[in-house]
């Protein structure tokens, strides 16, 4: 595990509301191409690709590398999935800036019924380095609470086209 209970972590947040009901939001988000919702923002790359899958992201253990619009890599693996309802992720072996300033990263998208919608709410749990927290906290955590804002929208848009 990488993040534990006693753990000093900097949580992100955003949310963002779907006309879809949960299970077919979810059904549609967890397969969807990255490359299609995470562009470049601001100081942070966009996905480019991705390699190494291990197979269908449905299943805890399964992992693949994201290949990032800067030359970077990462290394990504599958900690939790409640069919319907959530997923959870760790990120690690940073080869971009990233590596100097965190441990690691959990994130964790939750799908909960809203009326006849989907509240979707997606956190980031950045684990800095020992003396980053303070850089992670004042300067990476918001810009980057944008670009997830940004990633999260269109992850809505192209939900809602795929399902028409």
């Amino acid at each position: 595990m990488l993040i534990a209970a006693e753990d000093t972590t900097v949580p992100v947040i955003v949310q963002a509301r779907s006309a879809l009901a949960p299970g077919m939001l979810f059904a549609v988000v967890v397969p969807i191409d990255l490359t299609s919702v995470f562009r470049r923002w601001g100081p942070f790359p966009g996905v480019i690709g991705v390699e190494n899958q291990t197979g269908a992201w449905d299943r805890v253990g399964r992992s693949r590398n994201p290949q990032l619009s800067d030359g970077s890599t990462a290394f990504e693996q599958l900690t939790e999935y409640t069919e319907g309802h959530s997923f959870a992720y760790e990120l690690s072996a940073f080869t971009g800036p990233m590596r100097h300033l965190v441990r690691g990263i959990r994130g964790e998208w939750t799908f909960t019924p809203d009326g006849s919608g989907t509240v979707i709410r997606w956190t980031y749990e950045f684990s800095p380095l020992p003396g980053r927290t303070f850089v992670i906290r004042r300067l990476v955590a918001p810009l980057w609470r944008r670009y997830m804002a940004a990633g999260l929208r269109a992850t809505v848009r192209a939900s809602t086209q795929m399902t028409r």
